[in-house]
C-alpha cells in the first residue's frame, strides 16, 4: 500500500517566527536536542505579555503547560488556539500563545490527543489511480481542506480493482482513520459506517443507497457539451466513454442521449474503453477509422480526450477543422493539450470542502450532494 501523509496542519506559526528577539545568550535550554535561545525574562514578558519563563518538564518534552506559563494563559486557552476552538480567544491572547509555541518549539502530541478524544486526527482517501490528473488535483484540494480543519490525510490507490479497494478501506480502518473518502470503482456501492469510521463517496455521478456521496452533475454536463457541439451544426456527435456499467447507464451517456433526443436526432456512434489515455486512443482509432465516423465527439474524461487527440493526429484528422472535440473534467491538462480542450469543468475545490464537512460530521445521514458544472470554451470545439 502506498500512503502519503500530510501533517494535520501546515506551519501556521511561521507568521510568528520573528515575534521574539533572542538577545540574552545567558538564558538557554535544550528542547528535544535543539539549542533554543530565549531572550531574557523581561524581554519575553514584554514581547509576549506572559509571566514566568519556564523550561520543559523533567521529561525533556515541551508541554502545553509550558506554553501556557510562558504566554500567561491557561492550558485551555492554548488548546483553543491550537485546535481552532471550541472556546473564543482574544487576538492578543492568540498572538501570545503562538509566539510562545514558536519560542519553545512546541509540537502537539498526536498520540495523547488520540487517547483523550478517541480520534486520530487522520482521514483516509482511496482513489482508483493517483496518476490520473483528475484524482491528483482532487486529492490536493481535499488535502488542503483537511489541513484547514486540523486533519492529516492518508492516500491509497485501489488500482481500479474492487478487491484492492476493499483491502485499502479495511487497512485505513485498522490504522484508526476517523473517516474515509472513497472514489469507488465498484458498480454498486453501499458503505455504512464501519465502527467509528465514516465513509463518504466522492466522484459519485448519482446517489447510492444508504451512502453519503458527493459528485458533479455529470448528466447536465454531458448534455451541455453535446448541445454545444450540435449548435456548431454537427449532425452526428459520437461518444467516447468508459466500459458499460452492468446495472444502470452511466450519467454522462444519459446526458449525451438526452441532448440528441431533445432535438429528435439520431445519436452518433459509441466507443467504450478504459478511462485512460490509452483507452481514449483506442476508442478514437476504432470510431474514426470507420466510414460512418461522426464530425464531432464528446469524450467523457480529459484523460481519454488526450489519447483521442493523439489518435486523430495519427489518422491525419485535424481538430477542430475535421473533428470537433469536447471533454469532461476540466483538469489543468486540458488547458495545455494541442489544441486546448473545450471541457466541462468539475468544481473540485467546492466538492472537496463539502466532502471534508461530511466526513467529520459524524452524525449526518445518507444523501447525495450534486454540484453544478461549467462548460469552458477553448479551441477544440471550433469556437476559437
Amino acid at each position: 500500500m502506498s500512503y502519503h501523509s500530510a501533517g494535520p496542519c501546515q506551519n501556521a506559526l511561521q507568521e510568528c517566527g520573528a515575534g521574539l528577539t533572542r538577545i540574552n545568550r545567558r538564558s538557554r535550554y535544550d528542547v528535544q536536542g535543539l539549542r533554543v535561545k530565549l531572550s531574557a525574562h523581561d524581554e519575553v514578558v514584554r514581547r509576549t505579555g506572559g509571566g514566568h519563563v519556564a523550561g520543559p518538564t523533567s521529561s525533556g518534552r515541551v508541554t502545553r503547560a509550558d506554553v501556557a506559563r510562558l504566554a500567561g494563559v491557561s492550558t485551555a486557552v492554548v488548546s483553543y488556539v491550537l485546535n481552532g476552538g471550541p472556546g473564543p480567544v482574544s487576538a492578543a491572547s492568540r498572538q501570545r500563545v503562538l509566539r510562545a509555541v514558536d519560542a519553545l518549539g512546541y509540537r502537539p502530541n498526536a498520540n495523547a490527543r488520540a487517547l483523550a478524544t478517541g480520534l486520530s486526527g487522520l482521514l483516509g482517501l482511496v482513489v482508483p489511480d493517483i496518476s490520473n490528473p483528475l484524482f491528483a488535483e482532487f486529492a490536493l484540494s481535499i488535502e488542503l481542506c483537511a489541513q484547514a480543519k486540523g486533519y492529516g490525510l492518508l492516500l491509497a490507490n485501489s488500482e481500479d480493482s474492487v478487491d484492492v479497494e476493499q483491502q485499502q478501506v479495511a487497512s485505513l480502518v485498522a490504522r484508526g482513520a476517523d473517516g474515509i473518502l472513497l472514489a469507488s470503482v465498484a458498480p454498486s456501492v453501499t458503505l455504512p459506517r464501519r465502527g467509528k469510521t465514516r465513509v463518504v463517496l466522492l466522484n459519485a455521478l448519482r446517489p447510492s443507497s444508504d451512502s453519503t456521496s458527493v459528485g458533479p452533475d455529470a448528466l447536465d454536463g454531458a448534455r451541455l457539451a453535446t448541445e454545444h457541439l450540435i449548435s456548431h451544426g454537427h449532425s452526428s456527435v459520437g461518444l467516447i466513454v468508459g466500459p458499460a456499467a452492468p446495472v444502470v447507464v452511466e450519467a454522462r451517456e444519459v446526458g449525451w442521449l438526452d441532448a440528441h433526443t431533445a432535438r429528435r436526432m439520431v445519436p452518433g456512434p459509441v466507443a467504450r474503453d478504459d478511462f485512460s489515455r490509452g483507452g481514449g486512443y483506442r476508442a478514437a482509432m476504432t470510431m474514426f477509422a470507420s466510414r460512418d465516423a461522426p464530425s464531432a465527439v464528446f469524450v467523457s474524461s480529459d484523460l481519454q480526450a488526450i489519447g483521442a487527440l493523439a489518435a486523430l493526429n495519427q489518422l491525419g484528422l485535424r481538430v477542430p477543422e475535421d473533428i470537433a472535440v469536447v471533454s469532461f473534467d476540466g483538469t489543468s491538462e486540458s488547458e495545455y493539450s494541442i489544441p486546448p480542450l473545450t471541457t466541462v469543468r468539475q468544481p473540485l475545490a467546492e466538492m472537496a470542502a463539502r466532502l471534508i464537512e461530511l466526513v467529520i460530521a459524524r452524525d449526518s445521514g445518507a444523501g447525495h450532494d450534486s454540484f453544478p458544472v461549467e462548460l469552458v470554451i477553448r479551441r477544440s470545439c471550433g469556437c476559437e
